[in-house]
């Protein structure tokens, strides 16, 4: 049998058409959309941190960027140990870590306990795979089908709750008010899965390799610190070259080890297959140049008007641009199911990627008024909700059950490489349209970025054509999932 033929087997003999009835699928999205708000939180209170803790904002940009490499470096080692019966105590024991860490951010404490706080919040964003292996095991395949597709777009579009939420309660009461609503949502999640995330009849995996976990995780996180950093890429060049090649290196060791392994953390045997392999490069090459245009789009709003552009909107009011983006991300993630009556999880990809480049023309020809940005950062929402959405279809199709966290988990930390790509180019494309003494980019800056990132877009619409072909031919056609 294929793996494409046990996969779909597997999701079909689990749980009957009375499994649709139950909460399972709300709960399971409403973990992964507290978790995506959760670990987002510390976006928008980087300015406010640096003036409560009066500290450097270089120090309390780490509220964010902890946050984000705690999520990416946990991810693939949760998914592992996470497999079979160990799921719902790494499930609740994570949850419980991240509560744990809620409760350092509200207390009145210095910067490091803020962010060993900040960090322990960051690994909810780990448990998306987690909660897609839950939902492949136990729902019937078209339920489960539309519940990993919300869940996959409420890791990305969740974000654009956290950001005016953060804002508007920082606006209100402090920092302290803000981390306080997070520790809240948290415990919800936490009280959700002990009453509802079931417990796991698969068996249980050997736990993974403490070598090889400890390779893949200095490996990622040295290449997103060093990814993520823009600065160190203006004026550090021959040592951000060097910590990619040494991230790189590392990365190369931990796959030596991996093929050494007879249990390792990631089966690299499904990364060759070409849909899987495609899926994650259209990831990463997309998840560039979606991060880009998210950057010029909340950057342009808030540059004040004495520039000659921008529209100098506060940082809780700019949070609110990102409200269309979520709202039209989950609309998109909603409706996927009928779309996929239509077209291949491959082809709704394709779709996809062209809605993310119409939404850098928009703001590349149009960002004159206000309504130019609401529009591309609207069609921004529907591009990342549909691909997010379609994603998980492409790469589970060819994936056996047991190994759909770490299949979903590399796609997240791939992810999360390819933001970080985005953001670091959005940045040195606008310092090097910055005058010298000038505070801000030319306008035309936000031009040559825009039509640059249409482009690195533009080369994941290609790769996501190579999808097409191959995954028609290998795989037997899916019955169409009930919208959940």
């Amino acid at each position: 049998m294929t793996a494409a033929g046990s996969a779909g087997s597997d999701s079909d003999t689990q749980a009957g058409p009375e499994a649709a009835a139950t909460p399972l699928p709300r709960a399971l999205l409403l973990i992964g959309v507290v978790m995506a708000v959760v670990g987002s939180v510390g976006g928008p209170l980087i300015t406010s941190v640096a003036t409560t803790l009066h500290v450097s904002l270089a120090a309390a940009q780490w509220t964010l960027t902890v946050s984000l490499l705690a999520g990416a470096v946990a991810t693939p080692v949760l998914g592992r140990l996470g497999s079979g019966a160990r799921r719902r105590p790494v499930v609740l024991g994570t949850l419980g870590v991240i509560v744990a860490g809620s409760v350092l951010t509200v207390l009145p404490l210095p910067l490091v306990p803020l962010l060993v706080g900040r960090a322990a919040q960051g690994c909810g964003l780990a448990l998306g795979p987690l909660m897609m292996a839950s939902a492949r095991e136990h729902l019937d395949r078209g339920r489960a089908a539309s519940t990993i597709a919300m869940i996959s777009v409420a890791s990305t579009a969740g974000v654009g709750f956290g950001y005016p939420l953060a804002g508007y309660l920082t606006d209100v009461g402090g920092i302290r008010l803000a981390y306080a609503a997070a520790l809240g949502l948290s415990l919800v999640a936490l009280l959700v899965a002990l009453r509802f995330f079931p417990a796991s009849q698969q068996p249980v995996a050997p736990p993974p390799d403490a070598v090889a976990s400890l390779l893949l995780t200095a490996g990622v996180l040295v290449l997103l610190l060093v990814l993520g950093e823009a600065s160190v890429w203006q004026h550090h060049l021959p040592l951000a070259v060097g910590g990619v090649v040494l991230g790189l290196l590392v990365l190369v060791a931990w796959t030596l080890r991996e093929r050494a392994l007879t249990n390792p953390l990631v089966d690299l045997r499904l990364l060759r297959h070409r849909a899987v392999a495609g899926a994650n490069a259209a990831m990463l090459v997309a998840g560039v140049g979606m991060y880009l245009l998210l950057s010029c789009i909340t950057r342009y709003v808030q540059t004040p008007r004495v520039a000659g552009y921008g529209f100098g909107l506060s940082t809780f009011t700019a949070g609110l641009f990102l409200v269309p983006f979520s709202v039209v991300g989950f609309a998109a993630g909603r409706i996927s199911p009928w779309v996929r009556r239509y077209l291949s999880a491959a082809a709704l990809v394709t779709a996809a990627t062209v809605v993310v480049i119409a939404a850098f023309a928009v703001f590349a020809v149009a960002r004159g008024t206000i309504a130019g940005p609401l529009v591309a950062m609207t069609l921004l929402g529907l591009g990342v909700g549909a691909f997010s959405a379609a994603m998980p279809a492409v790469i589970l199709e060819v994936t056996p059950a047991q190994e759909t966290a770490s299949a979903m988990g590399v796609n997240q930390v791939v992810r999360s490489i390819g933001f970080s790509l985005g953001s670091t180019l959005s940045a040195l494309l606008l310092a090097a349209y910055t005058p010298a003494g000038a505070v801000f980019p030319s306008d035309e800056g936000f031009t040559a970025a825009a039509w640059i990132g249409a482009a690195v877009t533009a080369l994941a619409l290609g790769i996501s054509f190579t999808l097409r072909p191959r995954a028609a031919a290998t795989t037997a056609p899916a019955p169409s999932p009930s919208p959940g």
